[in-house]
């Protein structure tokens, strides 16, 4: 169906299925409206008002209408990821927010599970263990090509409000710590004002 993708097949969504709660993935980008639409489509069923709720480690981000439960940001953690799943915006402090993979393009791989720690490979290469119940998003950040960009000429760089700094220098005349050769010192004990006087 459009919008709604597939539905999402795990060990909570199954116990949420036994009290009459479905779990779907829908498309990335999707409004509330759309969700609620799609929902009454798909279920025949007359949604008068919308509950947002962060209810489970397995969807940090759901919407509850009337007993139908949708996915609509694939976070989870790696407690329920199987293995060789790719992810990005990793936690490495339980609570703290993603702060691993967060780069364009960037992507990790949970690589295994052992007690209370998962490992995983980082976009560096690096191996690292974090906590099973830090979270994570499942996927790769987006806009992969940036780097390989040309942006063609000098002044595409001051389309995006990026400017050239110039290093001013004075002649002696102009100020107190102007003059020399080449990148010279202040030549003076302290720095001063253009006006001679102290400036700290």
């Amino acid at each position: 169906m459009d919008g709604i993708k597939y539905a999402v097949v795990t060990d909570k969504s199954i116990r949420l299925l036994l009290k009459n709660q479905y779990t779907s993935n829908v498309e990335s980008g999707s409004t509330r409206t759309k969700i609620k639409h799609w929902v009454e489509l798909f279920f025949g069923v007359k949604i008068s008002s919308s509950i947002p709720r962060k209810p489970y480690a397995l969807e940090e981000a759901c919407t509850v209408w009337k007993e139908v439960l949708i996915d609509q940001k694939e976070k989870s953690t790696s407690t329920d990821m199987p293995l060789d799943t790719t992810i990005h915006n990793i936690e490495i402090t339980l609570g703290r927010g993603g702060q691993l993979a967060r780069a364009a393009g960037a992507v990790a791989k949970l690589i295994a599970k052992e007690g209370k720690s998962a490992t995983l490979k980082l976009p560096s290469g690096e191996v690292r263990l974090i906590s099973k119940n830090c979270s994570a998003t499942v996927g790769q950040v987006g806009n992969a090509g940036v780097n390989q960009k040309s942006l063609g000429r000098a002044g595409f760089k001051c389309w995006l409000g990026k400017h050239p700094i110039v290093r001013v220098v004075m002649n002696l005349v102009d100020h107190p710590h102007g003059g020399g050769e080449g990148r010279a010192l202040i030549g003076r004990k302290k720095p001063e004002t253009p006006w001679g006087y102290p400036a700290l």
